[in-house]
């Protein structure tokens, strides 16, 4: 008998990520979720989509975002946010997972995003049809002048510049750094603490504070980021728990779901499907 299933705990719940073979640093997602709930976690790249259907309730910077049907979802990278249903019926989405160089290359300049939310219509259908059709593109030209054309429409709501807004900075990010070069480790408060040049508790309540997470939960984040790199290029689940810090593998699969909605063999069998 298989002890995880290879799919939601909720029958009604569905989610599918793709890759494109040509273009890396781009991960595209649909998915309609009723029951299931989201864990913080993180993409550590632009996530930019819509809403097609229902509501989604979802935490980020510290505060609940209600997001309807065709409004735009509009996050920066390494934003801890969560996710889960407002409506009985859930909710379906289409998002895309962009690299911020990527990002830079195809606009030429830098992007960041005040609001995680947009109630606008029209570019939100408009983001919604173009997601569909990156999906299904089966030639590299095709698929770069769609994105190109999301980052178009997507252009009017974002901050243009190089730099995110002040509240975005990267207060910790030496922390960060210390934790993805660490993560197969057993790490204590005191020592990212140390890291950060603050007493273990001051520290807890900065970090607090500024991600609206724990270091811990911060590390789980960036844990199953790395298990998800790791097992898009190829490698085992059971390998990709003991690299990414997991207990093992039943660990890593219970994880991998609670934050992505997909087991990690689902995933990598998803993503290996390329465009």
């Amino acid at each position: 008998m298989q002890a995880v299933p290879d799919c939601f705990e909720h029958a009604s719940d569905r989610a599918e990520f793709k890759r494109a073979a040509h273009r890396g640093g781009i991960e595209l997602y649909c998915a309609h979720i009723v029951r299931h709930a989201f864990e913080p976690h993180t993409h550590e790249a632009f996530g930019l989509g819509a809403i097609e259907r229902g509501v989604e309730r979802f935490r980020l910077r510290g505060s609940d975002h209600l997001a309807p049907a065709d409004s735009l979802v509009l996050m920066n990278p390494d934003e801890l946010h969560t996710g889960r249903a407002e409506t009985p019926g859930g909710w379906c989405y289409r998002m895309i997972y962009i690299d911020a160089d990527v990002a830079r290359a195809f606009t030429g300049v830098g992007w960041s995003f005040d609001a995680a939310v947009v109630e606008d219509v029209p570019r939100a259908r408009r983001v919604g049809r173009l997601l569909a059709a990156l999906w299904c593109c089966d030639e590299p030209l095709a698929f770069d002048s769609t994105l190109a054309e999301i980052f178009d429409t997507l252009r009017a709501h974002a901050r243009i510049g190089g730099e995110p807004a002040p509240e975005a900075a990267h207060r910790f990010e030496p922390v960060f750094d210390f934790m993805r070069a660490h993560l197969a480790e057993r790490l204590s408060l005191d020592t990212l603490a140390a890291v950060a040049g603050l007493s273990p508790f001051h520290f807890l309540r900065a970090f607090k504070a500024r991600h609206h997470a724990t270091p811990q939960q911060a590390l789980m984040a960036l844990r199953l980021f790395d298990a998800k790199q790791r097992l898009a290029a190829g490698e085992a689940p059971a390998q990709v728990a003991a690299a990414s810090g997991l207990t093992d593998q039943a660990h890593l699969t219970h994880a991998f779901v609670r934050r992505y909605g997909v087991t990690p063999a689902r995933y990598r069998a998803q993503v290996s499907r390329r465009a």
